[in-house]
């Protein structure tokens, strides 16, 4: 789907996110000479569209004082994950979560999900709160810890 003018205006204006303003939307098309319900109207029909996934905030976990950030990986079993995932989605403390193919024999982790602390022991206790709700489905799991930032961005239109 080709992109019309106003959409790469949209996209260029919001790539770096929305305006800390108390009316973003507003604040927007004020900057493309449109109201900022044609902003929202417009983002809403990207998202239907498929040309954008989601509008969402990107916290910075660092900043907000989450410094121990642990990928947590699980070998579940496969007529389960789907619906043990959902639930595991829906702890507090679990910023996304995920099914992925394994990769035998050295990768055997079917399941993701992010979970951040502000320290390791607070990421070990979600972990654990975790292998609970999993139980016998549960074969094997990990902690990944960060080490560093490596993006944090969305969307970016190429420049011409």
């Amino acid at each position: 789907m080709a992109l019309s003018d106003f959409d790469r205006a949209l996209i260029a204006a919001t790539q770096t996110g929305l305006p800390l303003v108390a009316r973003p939307y507003e604040a927007v098309g004020a900057m493309l000479g449109v109201s900022g319900e044609q902003v929202r109207e417009r983002l809403g029909q990207m998202l239907s569209d498929g040309l954008i996934r989601r509008i969402g905030a990107v916290p910075n976990h660092y900043r907000l004082g989450y410094v121990a950030n642990g990928m947590t990986v699980w070998d579940v079993d496969d007529a389960q994950v789907d619906a043990l995932g959902e639930r595991v989605g829906a702890l507090p403390g679990v910023s996304h979560c995920y099914r992925r193919p394994r990769e035998r024999p050295l990768w055997p982790y079917n399941l993701f999900a992010m979970v951040h602390g502000r320290s390791r022991e607070e990421v070990e206790r979600q972990a654990e709160a975790i292998r609970t709700l999993l139980g016998a489905a549960c074969a094997a799991n990990d902690i990944l810890y960060s080490s560093a930032i490596l993006k944090k961005a969305g969307l970016r239109l190429k420049e011409n």
